[in-house]
């Protein structure tokens, strides 16, 4: 028995592994979870990451905000802030990528009461005036908003300063206005508006949903509204990187650093920051799984060991070398992980496609992955199989002779 041939070394390892299929079966189990955990972790994680991108909502994928700076010197000291053109939409839209945009502002209305009946009742429980904000016509565009009932101000109202708004839909429920067929008015101050729609939701500034809405042109003849507050801007998925660098440029050619820009991350950026977030996670989970696995191959191969103890010493006595008999319980080692990965990779596959066709999802597997998954078990058999192989290997022959009687 001076040389243990492949074939024989296979066929005494098989006989190992397959002489007690229950502990078998438990031993390859923890193996099976940690590798199918891995792969499900990467899968979901990839198949997730893709799902969240396409339905990253319009909102968030697809929005864009521009603000005015404030302005630097040449030394670096700080000017007085810039301000937006009032033509920013006409600018913008221009560009490449961007759908709509439309300007908004606070408007301070220097504490004036804001009501539905022109009269003051001295009786009445004062409560917070909702708040006064003036944006462009193209505000249900720029911020996807929609109205209940009614219309929203034109071109034709700002240019002419009409005194018209447009009610949040919290704002009009605090006025007591619910439909505008009639023409109803509010009151900012002793001045009376004509409110000509109400709003039924908005994806952005959900603040306007508890305010009152009028015309630029009409903020900056009634209360002498100085330069809009932000540009608000729909673009094309993906086209975020783009609108960043040019809506600057388009809204101040001369000083493009004085307007700050925030727009959405590409897809591909968005993909990766998502997957990295949830691997952290399940990767971890996944790991101690492995470690639970590896930790079982190596108690039940030291238990087969110790139980295995006289043919040690048998094969020991008719010329097995130290290293044979390391070698033949390392490769039952890598043998059970293998088997334990080939089987937890294909459950972890399974699930992935499972679980995405359930959601009508498209599933998403690095195949490589998965194969290097499987191959995982077998290294984890091989670090788990170490210590017993060595174990094994030192046993003196007369002493595991005796030990095996």
């Amino acid at each position: 028995m001076s040389r243990l041939s492949v074939r024989d070394l296979a066929v005494e390892a098989s006989h190992g592994i397959g002489a007690r299929p229950g502990r078998l079966f438990l031993t390859i189990l923890g193996t099976v979870l940690g590798i199918a955990a891995l792969v499900v972790t990467m899968g979901m994680a990839q198949t997730g990451a893709g799902q969240i991108a396409r339905q990253f909502d319009a909102v968030g994928a697809t929005q864009a905000v521009a603000r005015a700076g404030e302005a630097q010197t040449m030394g670096g000291e700080t000017r007085a802030r810039t301000t937006l053109p009032w033509d920013s939409p006409d600018r913008v839209t221009r560009l490449a990528g961007v759908e709509a945009a439309a300007l908004l502002a606070d408007v301070d209305v220097a504490g004036a009461r804001i009501s539905a009946v022109p009269i003051v009742d001295p009786t009445a429980v004062a409560g917070v005036p909702p708040a006064v904000v003036a944006t462009s016509p193209e505000l249900l565009a720029g911020v996807r908003a929609t109205l209940a009932t009614g219309r929203m101000f034109d071109g034709g109202h700002d240019a002419r300063s009409d005194r018209v708004v447009v009610l949040g839909s919290g704002a009009a429920e605090r006025l007591a206005i619910n439909r505008v067929d009639s023409q109803p008015s509010i009151f900012i101050g002793e001045d009376a508006y004509t409110v000509i729609g109400i709003l039924d939701d908005t994806a952005r500034r959900k603040d306007l949903l508890d305010a009152v809405i009028l015309p630029l042109g009409t903020a900056r003849t009634d209360f002498g509204l100085a330069a809009p507050g932000e540009l608000q801007m729909r673009i094309a998925v993906g086209a975020g990187e783009v609108v960043a660098e040019q809506v600057p440029i388009a809204l101040s050619p001369n000083t493009p650093e004085n307007v700050e820009v925030q727009a959405p991350p590409t897809g591909g950026e968005l993909q990766r920051n998502i997957r990295g977030d949830i691997n952290i996670v399940f990767i971890a989970l996944g790991g101690v799984a492995l470690v639970v696995g590896g930790l079982g191959i190596a108690n039940v191969t030291l238990l087969s060991v110790m139980e295995r103890v006289g043919e040690i010493g048998l094969r020991r006595a008719l010329g097995a070398t130290r290293g044979q008999v390391a070698t033949q319980f390392i490769v039952e080692s890598v043998v059970v992980g293998l088997l334990g990965g080939l089987i937890g990779a294909a459950l972890g596959v399974f699930v992935v496609v499972g679980v995405s066709v359930a959601q009508e999802w498209t599933p998403i597997i690095d195949m490589p992955l998965a194969i290097g998954s499987a191959l995982l078990g077998g290294v984890i058999g091989l670090v788990a199989g170490a210590y017993p192989a060595v174990k094994a290997a030192s046993l003196e022959p007369v002493a595991a002779l005796r030990g095996g009687l």
